[in-house]
């Protein structure tokens, strides 16, 4: 479809084309976050839910933070992408400066000890996987497009407009698609 192609890894973005129908997956970016034999993990950047984190951690110090939605994997399991690296042990570099992960009680007590900002950490509810040849499948039917990620996308404020943000900034020929509309019948 275009000319410069680029390979899913981690890192990078999974980007939803945009007559993707699927619910889960509708106009998301995903950050990569693992990449290996076994397949793909990742985080849907962009969906966020209409709860707060406290409101369904029970053990966890009060912190006033959104909770999004990963993806349809282990939904019932919270997780964390953030920029703390080497001040929470055992967090696993996703790329330069953004981390998922890490020992969970040393967060709570960075967290009750007001050492986190909010803007440094997104916590999610489940994550989307792929096993090793699903993913090539789902590129070859040119359900998804595959984009450079930065630190900005990954903790964008605007999350109902993150998915167009990021297809302008992937050049000419992927802005003419953020103003798709999703219903082309809208056109």
């Amino acid at each position: 479809m275009f000319k410069d192609v680029k390979e899913p890894a981690q890192g990078k973005l999974l980007i939803a084309e945009p007559l993707m129908k699927d619910d889960f997956f509708k106009r998301s970016v995903i950050l990569l976050s693992e990449h290996d034999e076994k397949g793909l993990v990742g985080f849907i950047l962009n969906k966020i839910t209409d709860v707060k984190l406290n409101e369904v951690v029970k053990d966890f110090p009060d912190f006033d933070a959104p909770l999004y939605y990963g993806g349809p994997v282990d939904s019932d399991m919270l997780f964390y992408i953030h920029k703390l690296g080497d001040r929470l042990k055992d967090s696993r570099e996703i790329m330069d400066g953004i981390y998922w992960g890490g020992d969970y009680d040393q967060l709570k007590f960075l967290i009750d000890t007001h050492q986190v900002n909010p803007n440094e950490i997104r916590f999610y509810v489940g994550y989307s996987g792929w096993t090793p040849n699903q993913l090539d499948e789902e590129l070859k039917e040119n359900s998804w497009m595959v984009g450079d990620s930065k630190i900005d996308f990954t903790f964008y404020n605007d999350a109902a407009s993150l998915w167009s943000k990021v297809l302008r900034s992937m050049g000419t020929e992927y802005a003419m698609l953020a103003n798709y509309p999703e219903d082309p019948t809208w056109n």
